[in-house]
């Protein structure tokens, strides 16, 4: 029986940015097609500030030069305009609501340092029980450690958890441990695969 369901962060409760969002930044910056994340998430520096090893403010601090960018006002600007590009996932929301109070709910997410406090921006950290950000805790999906913290803090078996990631590898890694694992395509087809699984428990 499901007691707890576990949503990434990344492109699941937050929306995809669209590629043309992307290309623009590459002519804003000066930067070749395609070059963006590969620079950004592509770097040593990504790879420390997901297990906290550097703070966010110094991983765009390493990672602005590479841009093109050589001041700290110029950090700061394309940092400040990154951020705010990003969106929620409003019909990834509309299921978390649906969920809350029925279910435990968390997110599960390699992201830089203080995730919870980017859920609070967006009035939607009350949602979630446990917010386990692999940034606070020095581990990276697919560690299987990192889903063990998950299901301690909301005090369930894995096989009473449901997992939703975009990624099959951080899916797969979630069912080799006995999580139900979703790979998450779009909103509409997340709510058919709960409410059928749901269901089918008769809930």
């Amino acid at each position: 029986m499901t007691k707890a369901i576990i949503f990434d962060f990344g492109r699941v409760i937050s929306a995809q940015k669209p590629l043309s969002l992307f290309r623009r930044y590459e002519r804003q910056l000066g930067l070749a097609p395609g070059t963006i994340n590969p620079i950004m998430f592509g770097s040593e520096a990504w790879q420390e500030v997901l297990v906290g090893r550097i703070t966010s403010d110094e991983y765009w601090g390493r990672i602005g030069p590479l841009l093109g960018l050589h001041t700290p006002e110029a950090i700061a600007a394309f940092r400040r305009q990154y951020h705010a590009d990003e969106a929620v996932n409003d019909g990834v929301l509309d299921i978390i609501r649906r969920l809350h109070g029925r279910w435990k709910l968390a997110v599960l997410s390699n992201a830089p340092p203080g995730l919870a406090d980017w859920l609070a921006d967006w009035e939607i950290l009350d949602f979630f029980d446990v917010v386990v950000c692999s940034g606070d805790e020095g581990l990276v999906k697919p560690d299987p450690a990192i889903f063990r913290l998950a299901l301690e803090r909301l005090g369930a078996a894995p096989q009473e958890a449901v997992f939703i990631d975009d990624t099959l590898g951080h899916v797969q890694a979630a069912r080799d441990l006995g999580l139900h694992g979703i790979l998450f395509t779009t909103a509409q087809a997340l709510a058919v695969e709960l409410d059928d699984l749901l269901a089918a428990e008769g809930r």
